[in-house]
């Protein structure tokens, strides 16, 4: 299972980037899957700790019950559009795709004993950064997965 420090130590300079870019702003964007196959989209917090990625779920939600039934996941990091004139200077956005494997209880509720949510552990098979070369005249796509490592690409 690759795990946050996978990234950290394989591809330090790159992980530094994607971290930054995900701590940018405190709500991201995950992507599940519905009991029927479609999307859904879901705010949500997550954080780095002890060389893995983590997020939640509050008990009963949708997408904590989606992650049950189909663990893969497609988190976005925060999002800022490049400023006009100073498109250059656009850090760019994150992604990461994976699987959600659980790993307990968030909190538990001392009035009821009931589990206030659920936490999950991602499983990394994909990291993005997609941003503008050095002239903002090209897109940059970075990816790295555990098979291939780390590729770039640059789009006109």
């Amino acid at each position: 299972m690759p795990a946050w420090q996978t990234i950290e130590q394989a591809e330090p300079e790159f992980a530094a980037r994607v971290r930054r870019l995900f701590e940018a702003g405190r709500h991201k964007t995950i992507a599940t899957l519905r009991a029927d196959g479609s999307p859904r989209i879901s705010g949500i917090e997550c954080e780095f700790v002890h060389g893995d990625l983590r997020f939640g779920s509050m008990s009963d939600a949708r997408k904590g019950a989606d992650l049950e039934r189909d663990p893969r996941f497609a988190l976005h990091g925060p999002t800022f559009h490049p400023e006009e004139g100073k498109e250059s200077e656009w850090p760019g956005e994150a992604k990461i795709a994976g699987r959600a494997v659980p790993a307990g209880p968030v909190s538990t509720n001392e009035a009821s004993g009931q589990p206030e949510g659920e936490m999950f552990v991602a499983d990394i098979t994909e990291v993005v950064i997609t941003a503008l070369n050095a002239e903002a005249t090209k897109l940059v796509v970075e990816s790295w997965t555990p098979q291939r490592g780390l590729r770039r690409v640059e789009r006109a």
